[in-house]
């Protein structure tokens, strides 16, 4: 009798199968997220990674936005300036040293990073509701593992 069910994934033969696996769901799973968010061209997936760093670790420096995201200083300087011209941050002077500015999310970006969240969170949700619970087990451990992995410094070469 045939059933409904999915055919089961052979495992991986090597680390660098389960890489590529691994990366490729990331990135299209991570560009889904992005449609499903709704905010079209009012902000790039650029501004909104940097806008939710500035509100999870702000205030921050643009050197420490730079470093949070990765990026070149010249580039967060640039963000920042595109954040602020849409009214989602705001800059003051650092009370320790004027010469340096501090950067926070005003309540529009708030606002803004809520919208983008539910609109992420709904979809998924939605989608992780049509799964088994052993599914959903699985995906837990994986989020778990993910989240190890990406907090790891990587190894000396």
């Amino acid at each position: 009798m045939a059933t409904s069910e999915t055919p089961r994934i052979p495992s991986p033969t090597s680390t660098p199968e389960l890489a590529t696996r691994l990366r490729m769901a990331v990135t299209r799973m991570a560009r889904r997220l992005r449609q499903e968010s709704g905010v079209g061209p009012e902000i790039s997936p650029t501004l909104a990674a940097a806008l939710a760093s500035i509100e999870r670790d702000g205030p921050l420096t643009p050197s420490a936005l730079a470093e949070a995201e990765r990026i070149q200083r010249p580039t967060a300087t640039r963000i920042v300036a595109k954040l602020e011209e849409r009214g989602l941050v705001s800059r003051a002077s650092d009370p320790d040293d004027g010469r340096v500015s501090l950067v926070t999310v005003t309540r529009e970006g708030r606002t803004l990073l809520k919208r983008i969240r539910s609109r992420k969170n709904e979809y998924l949700a939605k989608r992780l509701r049509t799964l088994e619970p052993e599914e959903l087990t699985t995906l837990a451990n994986a989020a778990e593992i993910l989240e190890r992995l990406l907090h790891e410094r990587p190894a000396a070469r």
